[in-house]
């Protein structure tokens, strides 16, 4: 079999083309010995894997071994003595993809870690799987990094063809006028950003396939694959789950009723609960609380994950108020904490900077307040345009 699997290796290397580069790629210790990517379903961890593989080493180079658990063999073969064998054949870099499709995966992992302290292995697997929280084998031998859709940054990079680097808040904070000015002499950004709010989050719009359709496959996959299989929930149970999914989806930004969603959906509140955080954990919602509080509380508003999912599951009627709140969520929220703010201002970052999201400018402004302009190309003082928090990934 590991014959078998060398060759499938090599063919997907061989016809992977050249896919875009992601930032992660340079913010991973590739020197760990056991090293977790988590992402939800169609990010790019697969392509994210052999990408690794194919820049670092060469196709026949048998050191390295991309691996998917979906293969039937692995359900009755020991991917602890698989991972052996491949050990003594001289490999050093194992590439194991989707691996919560195994049981017991993390006590396989840490086997691994034990048996062969030699070998490095790369695995993905589902944002709703908990690496170390819920597996304490993995605490201080497994490092954990989270692949996201593609930022606005990077699909500016393929669409006008720039070479745009990441920027920090602080670097947005302190000098947005001079990046908006670099930046605009390469391209107009606002040209490209409606068509990335509709379809730009996920990798494969690239594909020549129906995106709306394709992301509504995707997003049924992560609930009735990711969700049911890692939660382990019942299967009479996924259709309550996907009615109360498409009226948060559809019923605002707000926080949530849940008295009136448990009648509706003929569940508990609890259960209403518990079935938002899956959905936050799949990344299809998310979960925003003021400064202090934190789930199981009600959350204090519930936004969609991304803008694309917003056009699909509400098509022609996306409140824009709603999207430009949930593309600035999205962004500043792969790296800094945000919370609802209070009324002079949206939202809360890390604690102390405090953001308003808006068409307009108010003529009175708060001093202590950023203010985030969605039609803007440049800025001014404090205010920024809103497309600049793109650029943070």
């Amino acid at each position: 079999m590991l014959e078998t699997l060398f060759r499938t290796h090599q063919y997907l290397l061989e016809h992977l083309g050249e896919p875009v580069r992601r930032s992660l790629m340079d913010e991973i210790n590739w020197k760990d010995r056991l090293i977790g990517i988590k992402g939800s379903r169609g990010v790019g961890k697969t392509t994210f894997l052999l990408h690794y593989a194919k820049e670092n080493f060469s196709i026949n180079d048998r050191a390295c071994l991309y691996i998917n658990m979906n293969n039937f063999f692995f359900q009755t073969y020991s991917l602890v003595k698989f991972a052996g064998e491949f050990y003594k054949a001289g490999g050093q870099v194992l590439l194991v993809d989707q691996i919560f499709k195994l049981p017991n995966w993390s006590h396989l992992l840490h086997e691994c870690y034990e048996k062969y302290p030699m070998l490095r292995i790369v695995f993905t697997g589902s944002t709703v799987m908990r690496l170390k929280d819920e597996n304490p084998e993995l605490n201080g031998i497994c490092r954990s990094y989270s692949l996201r859709g593609f930022s606005f940054r990077e699909f500016l990079n393929i669409k006008a063809g720039t070479d745009i680097r990441p920027y920090t808040l602080r670097e947005l904070q302190n000098r947005h006028e001079r990046i908006s000015k670099e930046v605009c002499s390469q391209c107009d950004p606002l040209e490209y950003f409606n068509s990335y709010l509709h379809h730009g989050y996920y990798p494969f719009y690239l594909e020549k396939r129906n995106f709306s359709e394709n992301l509504l496959k995707v997003m049924n996959m992560m609930i009735e694959v990711d969700i049911l299989l890692i939660y382990q929930m019942e299967q009479k149970n996924l259709n309550r789950l996907k009615k109360l999914f498409f009226m948060l989806a559809t019923g605002g930004t707000g926080a949530p009723n849940v008295s009136q969603l448990a009648m509706e959906v003929q569940t508990s509140r609890t259960t209403i609960m518990n079935y938002v955080k899956f959905l936050s954990d799949a990344r299809l919602m998310n979960m925003v609380y003021r400064k202090g509080d934190d789930y199981p509380k009600k959350p204090a508003r519930l936004l969609m994950h991304n803008t694309n999912l917003m056009h699909v599951m509400n098509p022609g009627r996306v409140d824009r108020q709603d999207m430009i709140e949930t593309f600035f969520m999205n962004a500043v929220s792969a790296k800094h904490k945000l919370n609802v703010s209070d009324r002079s201002s949206t939202f809360m970052l890390d604690g102390k900077y405090r953001f308003r999201i808006m068409d307009e400018v108010p003529k009175r402004k708060a001093t202590d307040v950023i203010y985030v302009c969605s039609d803007r190309k440049e800025g001014e003082g404090q205010e920024i345009p809103l497309w600049m928090f793109g650029l943070l990934y």
